[in-house]
C-alpha cells in the first residue's frame, strides 16, 4: 500500500492531536498490535533530485515490502511518501508529523544532505530509524551519526577517495571543481581536496554554485582556463545533466575529462550518450552486472519505465533489510531494530553479504566507470563500461577516523 501524505487531511490530524484520541503513537502497543507498520519514503518528488531519486524510489520501497511478503510482525507494511522539497524545515516537520502523528517507525531515501541531517537528528531523539540512500554528506555518519541511523549507499569519502586514487595512478594530477553550495558540495570537496593533495596532485581552483543554477558558463569557463585535467563536479540531479550539457556545448569535455562523483544512470539517460560519452562515474550498483540485478531491474522497468540506479537499489535494499530485522527483533522499537540490523550480513540484490559498522555505514564495494559511446551500447539503458573495483572495506572512511560522538566516547 502506498499513500502520499500530500492527500492527507491536515484539518483531521489537528483535531485528533488536539483532543488526543485514538492517535496512533499514544496508544498502548497491544491496542496498536493491528496497525500497518508504516515505512516512510521522503524525498525529492518534484525538484532537481526527482530523477536522481525521487517517485522511482517510492517503487522501490513498495517492492521490498512485497519481498518482505507484504506483512510483518502480523501486520501490513505501508509504505507512505512526502516531497521535502528540498528544504531543511520542511523534511523535519513531515517527519515530526510522521513520528509523533501517523506511527510511521522509520524514513528512508532523504536526498539533500541538510534535509537528511535534519531528519536523522529528529529520528535519533525519538528512537526511530533513518534509511538513508539518497544523500552522500560524510556528517551523516560522523557528527551527525545516530545509534539509529543507517547510510546505505554512497557518500562524500567512498565516492572521492577511491576514484581520486585511480585517476592519479593514470597520471591525472591537475584538478578543478564544480561544487553545489550546501553540505553535500562542502564536504565532498574536502574529501576530494585531501585525497588529491596527499596523492600529489593539486586542486587548481574551485568555483562555487547555489542548487538550481540554470546557467554553468562562467563556472566551466574558469574549468576550461585553469587547463586542469581532471574537472570534478562535484553536485547532483539537474544541476549535473545542465552543466554537462553546456560543457558539451563549449567542447569541454573533448579536452578535458570530467569527473561526477554524485551522478547517476538516470543522469546519463537524460543526457544521452553523445553528450555523455567518456564522462567517469562512480556507483554501489549497476542493473546489468549479473542475472539477478537485470531481473530485478526488468520489474522496476516494467513499472517505472526505467532502470533503477544506485539509489533506487539502495531504498529497496535498505528497507527490505529493515523489515527482515524487525521479524528477527520481534518489535518494531527502533533501537532493538536497529540492533538486529547491524548483527545481519545483507544479502539482496544490491549487496551480497554486506557488514553494518557501528557508525550505521553498510560496507559494500563500488566500481568506477566510464559512459559508453553511441557505437559501444547494446540496447536501452546499456550505458557503463566498468573501469576499476574499489572493495567495500577500501572504498569507506576507516572508524579509526571516526568524529562520531558516541563511537568516539567508547
Amino acid at each position: 500500500m502506498i499513500r502520499d501524505v500530500r492527500t492527507l487531511n491536515r484539518r483531521a490530524l489537528m483535531a485528533g492531536a488536539a483532543g488526543g484520541l485514538c492517535l496512533p503513537a499514544l496508544l498502548p502497543r497491544a491496542a496498536r498490535a493491528g496497525e500497518p507498520v508504516k515505512v516512510g519514503v521522503l524525498s525529492d518528488l518534484s525538484g532537481n533530485l526527482s530523477d536522481y531519486s525521487g517517485p522511482t524510489c517510492v517503487t522501490a520501497a513498495q517492492m521490498a515490502a512485497e519481498d518482505a511478503g507484504g506483512t510483518v510482525l502480523g501486520r501490513p507494511i505501508e509504505i507512505v511518501s512526502a516531497d521535502h522539497q528540498n528544504k531543511a524545515d520542511i523534511g523535519a516537520g513531515i517527519a515530526r508529523r510522521w513520528f509523533d502523528i501517523e506511527g510511521v517507525s522509520a524514513i528512508a531515501d532523504l536526498p539533500n544532505s541538510s534535509v537528511a541531517l535534519a531528519v536523522q537528528h529528529l529520528a535519533s531523539e525519538r528512537g526511530k530509524v533513518t534509511l538513508l540512500c539518497g544523500p552522500a554528506s560524510g556528517q551523516l555518519m560522523n557528527e551527525g551519526c545516530s545509534k539509529t541511523g543507517f547510510l546505505w549507499v554512497l557518500d562524500t569519502y567512498s565516492n572521492t577517495v577511491g576514484p581520486a586514487r585511480i585517476l592519479m595512478d593514470q597520471g591525472r594530477k591537475t584538478w578543478f571543481l564544480i561544487v553545489a553550495d550546501y553540505a553535500f558540495g562542502h564536504q565532498m570537496r574536502a574529501d576530494l581536496t585531501r585525497s588529491v593533495e596527499q596523492a600529489g596532485g593539486k586542486i587548481l581552483g574551485v568555483a562555487q554554485h547555489p542548487t538550481s543554477s540554470p546557467d554553468f558558463s562562467a563556472f566551466l569557463l574558469q574549468a576550461q582556463a585553469s587547463g586542469a585535467q581532471v574537472v570534478g563536479l562535484l553536485n547532483a540531479g539537474s544541476d549535473t545533466i545542465n552543466c554537462v550539457k553546456q560543457a558539451s556545448e563549449f567542447g569541454l569535455s573533448d579536452r578535458q575529462k570530467f569527473f561526477l562523483p554524485g551522478a547517476v544512470i538516470s543522469d546519463v539517460h537524460a543526457l544521452g550518450l553523445r553528450q555523455a560519452q567518456g564522462l567517469l562515474l562512480m556507483t554501489g550498483f549497476y542493473w546489468d552486472r549479473n542475472d539477478q540485478s537485470r531481473a530485478w531491474a526488468q520489474r522496476f522497468f516494467e513499472r517505472t519505465k526505467r532502470m533503477p540506479g544506485q539509489i533506487q537499489a539502495g531504498v529497496y535494499s535498505s528497507v527490505l533489510h529493515y523489515l527482515r530485522a524487525m521479524a528477527r527483533a520481534k518489535t518494531d522499537e527502533g533501537p532493538a531494530v536497529a540492533e538486529a540490523m547491524r548483527g545481519m550480513r545483507v544479502n539482496d540484490v544490491f549487496v551480497e553479504n554486506g557488514e553494518i559498522r557501528p557508525d550505521g555505514r553498510l560496507v559494500h564495494d563500488f566500481y568506477t566507470v566510464e559512459v559508453k559511446a553511441p557505437d559501444e551500447s547494446r540496447r536501452p539503458w546499456d550505458y557503463y563500461k566498468i573501469t576499476g573495483h574499489i572493495d567495500g572495506a577500501q572504498a569507506m572512511q576507516p572508524l579509526s577516523q571516526t568524529r562520531c560522538p558516541y563511537l568516539k566516547k567508547t
